[in-house]
């Protein structure tokens, strides 16, 4: 099934904030990256919230049909990686996200209001 990939980025969004994801955050990569469209920034307050925020964005895009391309850190619970190629969601446990502080890095991306 085709899905725009701001679409498929708000999909990831409200599955993240049904598993009580915190602090979450679209950045808008479109123009200063050719990685991919949106990064989608959440964090949970353990290693197997964490999981289950991984797992709720999986499962609801696979009832659209959608699956990741690949997917990194599952198994740790401390920085889980979604990859849907045009959008790539990042899980952190909330110390992990502090210290690689995407958020900063990415600075000049546009912050889609949620």
């Amino acid at each position: 099934m085709a899905t725009d990939s701001k679409t498929k980025s708000l999909l990831c969004l409200k599955a993240a904030v049904e598993k009580k994801a915190q602090d979450p955050v679209l950045l808008e990569l479109k123009g200063i990256s050719s990685i991919t469209d949106y990064f989608l920034l959440c964090s949970g307050r353990s290693d197997r919230q964490v999981q289950a925020i991984a797992q709720g964005i999986e499962e609801t895009l696979k009832k659209k049909g959608i699956r990741p391309l690949g997917q990194e850190g599952m198994a740790g619970g401390r920085w889980i990686l979604l990859d849907y190629a045009d959008v790539v969601v990042h899980i952190f446990l909330d110390p992990v996200r502090k210290f690689y502080d995407l958020e900063g890095l990415w600075i000049d991306a546009q912050r889609i209001e949620l």
